[in-house]
């Protein structure tokens, strides 16, 4: 964007390097390299995201996910949140998703825009 025109990203980077220091983010970081380090929980942190990603999907669309992926993602879960590390790893994640959707809330409302989706009160 040319000087002196238009909105300036200062305050944008600012944020962000805010973000990138906060306490939460430094924890989720540290904590997603030591859940990474595994192979298996690096795979079964993918499958439950996946399956995660189905259920929402599902839900939007007032269906239902399929029996047999529904028990492998409450399967998957159990396994998740019953390890120490990745159980604070996915609550970690969760801390910094709701700080996230908090931030954007302002941000949209700030600009005046609407972020109503379909399905979702």
């Amino acid at each position: 964007m040319r000087k002196g025109v238009g909105m300036n990203y200062d305050g944008a980077h600012a944020l962000a390097r805010e973000i990138e220091q906060s306490d939460e983010c430094r924890e989720y970081r540290r904590l997603k390299e030591i859940v990474e380090e595994n192979e298996t929980t690096k795979a079964l942190l993918k499958e439950y995201r996946r399956l995660q990603m189905m259920l929402q999907m599902s839900t939007l669309n007032h269906s239902s996910l399929p029996s047999d992926e529904m028990n492998r993602f409450s399967q998957i879960s159990s396994l998740l949140y019953g390890g120490t590390d990745t159980s604070a790893f996915l609550m970690a994640e969760m801390r910094l998703q709701q700080i996230m959707a908090d931030i954007f809330s302002i941000l949209t409302k700030a600009a005046g825009l609407s972020m109503d989706f379909p399905g979702i009160q």
